[in-house]
């Protein structure tokens, strides 16, 4: 197919966060008159606020998209200055965005902008690109001007202009790239499973955006129950496989916990062959980043016949799990390439963690001091989760030193059950090490039979109501001649004499903590399947959705 002519185009390949992949909700979108034409990536919080407010003035809207609003915005803005109408319409938008807009009107403009989402400019001889990635430039150049928070450019025939929202000029900052092409799409790393785990402190904020209020009550825009079908709610059902079961293991606890109502994360592919206790009053919570992982589709299906209320907790748009299901709570994590899943594990957990606290706020389970610790303690998150991959290279030298050992065993207790599972699995999943993950309590139940100095542990002590019986379990641990890799809060002496390594995590309460010691797990099963040279991003015999049962 021949290209089109033309000096100024715009597109974006769309990963859907509202409304499904549809030719109707595909980008570009335009304003009323199509004169104004945007590609946005990102997430609009205050979306449905702005669109009310524009169709209340007579604006008709096509799509189902949050993206739709820019050009409205600046179409209503519009008093025959662009880029003046452009920086009104994004003072206005609460979220994260990196658009590119053009309009009829004005041809020989580009004007392209970001905050929360990031946006470069590449500065070719003659020509220049915007892109949201600097993998999409390379082919064509290597000087790249890297847009900062909040900053605007307008390109012109005679280049780039760059400014604040409020009109301030900005000296712009140029690079020389020397990535290759192979190496820029995985963001400079060597790897997308670490590109992944490098993503997860955006991917956090991402699922927090929009769905926290003001006042600490949360919304879905995907899950609308009523407060009556909440309140007739008697018991949860968490179905799952793999990294996404271990996720619904920590939403059994935080569910029961926080709601007070009884909770039970299942093995999918079991639940689907048992004569399951569900009802009417059950709310079945289905697990799946791609949405469509067959063993958890088929147990939605047994809960949807047997009556349950049913969300699905997904990363896919338009996915099975995401169609079929009552209600939905994306994501919002965007692409996840690596077959182990890394950050869409942390936004899973997340997930459920916002759903705990809607379920609560069903119930006035929560005191308003409850409430405000749990809210705090979200959104601290993603900068913990920086610290910890600040972290990286002490963790990639213990990854080093216990590559040599074949068998591990990960353990933990309450809450950082699930996270030793998951770190049990990750490691297997990409080092094809034997691993398993156990609790404390279970530890001297058969599995201590099988220390010595060649089966090391990684045990999880760090702050949490269990943490003077974990302290006990390394001292078993150590008795028997393991060596104990000890996960401790900074600050805590307990275990020095006695583990053979320490790995000093940030203070943190027990809910966030558990997103910490997960992604210092994910980088210590990376890091010792690097040392071993497999095959990190397509691991042996596994897929990244498992479709048939």
């Amino acid at each position: 197919q021949e290209m089109p002519k033309g000096r100024l185009g715009i597109g974006h390949t769309r990963w859907a966060t509202h409304g499904k992949p549809t030719i109707t909700n595909a980008h570009p979108h335009s304003d009323c008159y199509a004169r104004i034409m945007v590609v946005h990536n990102g997430i609009i919080e205050n979306f449905q606020e702005l669109k009310d407010e524009l169709q209340a003035k007579g604006h008709e809207f096509t799509s189902d998209t949050d993206s739709e609003v820019i050009p409205h915005l600046v179409e209503d803005l519009y008093q025959g200055d662009l880029l003046t109408a452009v920086r009104q319409a994004l003072q206005k938008i609460r979220g994260a965005y990196a658009v590119a807009l053009y309009s009829h009107d004005d041809p020989e403009l580009l004007i392209g902008a970001r905050l929360n989402a990031p946006l470069v400019v590449g500065m070719g001889e003659g020509e220049w690109f915007l892109a949201s990635d600097i993998t999409a430039i390379i082919p064509y150049t290597r000087r790249v001007l890297v847009l900062g928070e909040g900053e605007i450019v307008a390109i012109s025939p005679v280049g780039p202009v760059v400014s604040t929202l409020d009109g301030v000029a900005v000296d712009p900052k140029i690079i020389a790239v020397d990535w290759d092409v192979s190496q820029a799409q995985k963001g400079g790393f060597d790897h997308f499973m670490l590109k992944e785990i490098h993503e997860t402190p955006e991917a956090a904020a991402n699922v927090l955006r929009g769905r926290i209020q003001d006042d600490g009550t949360v919304t879905f825009n995907e899950f609308t129950a009523t407060e009556e079908q909440l309140a007739r709610i008697r018991n949860v059902k968490l179905l799952g496989m793999g990294t996404s079961l271990h996720a619904a293991m920590l939403g059994e606890y935080v569910i029961e916990d926080w709601a007070g109502i009884p909770s039970k994360a299942e093995d999918a592919s079991e639940f689907r062959y048992r004569r399951p206790m569900v009802s009417e009053d059950t709310l079945a919570v289905i697990v799946t980043q791609s949405g469509e992982t067959a063993d958890t589709i088929m147990g939605m299906r047994q809960a949807l016949e047997r009556g349950a209320l049913t969300v699905a907790i997904t990363n896919v748009v338009g996915s099975t799990a995401a169609r079929d299901a009552h209600g939905v709570v994306y994501l919002q994590a965007g692409p996840e390439i690596g077959v182990a899943s890394t950050k869409t594990f942390i936004s899973h957990v997340i997930s459920h963690y916002l759903l705990a606290i809607r379920l609560a706020a069903s119930r006035q389970r929560l005191s308003p001091e409850r409430l405000e610790d749990l809210v705090a303690s979200l959104r601290s998150v993603p900068e913990g989760i920086r610290s910890v991959l600040a972290m990286e290279e002490r963790i990639k030298q213990l990854a080093i030193k216990y590559s040599g050992y074949r068998n591990f065993m990960f353990t933990g207790r309450a809450i950082n059950y699930p996270v030793a599972r998951e770190g049990a699995l990750k490691l297997k999943e990409i080092s094809y090490l034997h691993a398993e993950g156990i609790s404390g309590g279970e530890l001297k139940h058969g599995a201590i039979a099988l220390l010595d100095e060649n089966f090391p542990v990684v045990a999880i002590c760090t702050s949490s109501p269990t943490r003077e019986k974990m302290i006990s379990n390394v001292h078993e641990m150590a008795a028997r001649d393991a060596p104990v890799l000890a996960l401790v809060t900074e600050g805590d002496d307990s275990v020095d004499d006695v583990a053979a390594d320490l790995l000093v995590m940030p203070a943190a309460d027990e809910a966030a903590g558990v997103l910490l010691n997960t992604v210092a797990l994910q980088l210590f099963a990376y890091h010792v399947a690097v040392a071993l040279g497999t095959d990190v991003d397509q691991p042996r015999n596994l897929a990244k959705s498992v479709t048939v049962e």
